[in-house]
């Protein structure tokens, strides 16, 4: 048999309405308190309601050359206007869709796309190899409440773009383990993009590039920074060079290939800064032959921008 407990303004008639308003006040909290004590293992959460579904609309059709790639466009309506995501994908992680529906004159479609921040619901129609229809999210409350454990209370947007682009709470983890301990949820978002995992962070480091921040990680990632085009540069006679030095080499394709023949076309002692030069202005050994022809003998870089500048060298 379960015991209640009512109390009732008559319960105290000689009390204002302010007095007791506080008196329920403190008989709710020794209330809650009872139950605390009587359950100790269960947790109490207050003011936390689970994350709607989510709705919008979908486009898709195959990525340009690519049959087992899906490009799909996600729209939804916000107080704001449209919001709109789009992303590529295997065909493969779509559950429930095949090449063949996508192909066909008509194909009405149902699919799914799973992750762990949630569920994709989707369904349409394709035809010739494009698609649209409606999507619903159903958001995993567990990784809400996961994120939410480690600092990050979502926003549907966040959901929505974590859901997408498969966030997982293992890369908060792995991030925070590496030492970046104070990170919003666009640096999550941006590792995930990047691939900043622990493998890479490690491989960095190997290479001689410690305590890089999580901008200069994804810096290197953009630019294909990983320990064997270190090494590359190494062999070309370039050692212990910055991070920013590294990326210059890959902006501007300074290779070995064309070390070598600004080696051989007669410039020896190059800098980083000298090659980059010399690829900003487009000098190579067809331009330093020229010049030679022309009657310029003693060359240099320096020299080399100035003719190039002043179109001396025909």
């Amino acid at each position: 048999m379960r015991n209640s407990i009512q109390i009732t303004q008559s319960s105290f008639p000689n009390r204002k309405p302010r007095q007791f308003l506080s008196i329920m006040l403190i008989a709710g909290l020794f209330a809650l308190t009872s139950i605390v004590a009587a359950f100790p293992h269960t947790a109490i959460t207050v003011g936390t309601l689970p994350q709607e579904s989510v709705t919008g609309e979908w486009t898709a059709g195959f990525s340009k050359d690519k049959t087992d790639r899906i490009q799909l466009t996600m729209t939804r309506r916000t107080s704001d206007g449209n919001s709109n995501m789009g992303s590529n994908f295997s065909l493969a992680d779509l559950q429930g869709l095949t090449r063949e529906q996508m192909m066909a004159a008509k194909s009405d479609v149902k699919f799914r796309l799973v992750r762990e921040a949630g569920t994709f619901d989707f369904e349409g129609t394709f035809s010739a190899g494009r698609g649209s229809g409606t999507w619903t999210l159903i958001p995993s409350q567990n990784f809400i409440s996961d994120m939410r454990v480690r600092g990050f209370d979502l926003s549907q947007e966040k959901l929505i773009a974590s859901a997408m682009l498969d966030v997982k709470v293992k890369t908060v983890d792995d991030l925070k383990a590496a030492g970046f301990t104070q990170l919003t949820m666009e640096d999550v978002i941006k590792a995930t993009i990047f691939k900043i995992t622990p493998e890479y962070i490690s491989e960095l480091k190997s290479a001689g590039f410690e305590n890089l921040s999580l901008e200069e990680l994804v810096k290197a990632r953009i630019f294909k920074i990983d320990a064997e085009f270190v090494r590359e540069v190494a062999a070309m006679g370039f050692a212990h060079n910055s991070l920013e030095s590294l990326v210059k080499l890959r902006i501007f394709k300074v290779t070995p290939d064309f070390l070598r023949e600004m080696r051989s076309a007669g410039l020896e002692n190059l800098s980083i800064e000298d090659l980059v030069k010399l690829r900003i202005f487009k000098i190579d050994s067809d331009f330093i032959q020229r010049a030679k022809a022309s009657g310029h003998t003693d060359l240099d870089v320096e020299e080399l921008v100035r003719l190039r500048i002043h179109e001396k060298v025909k």
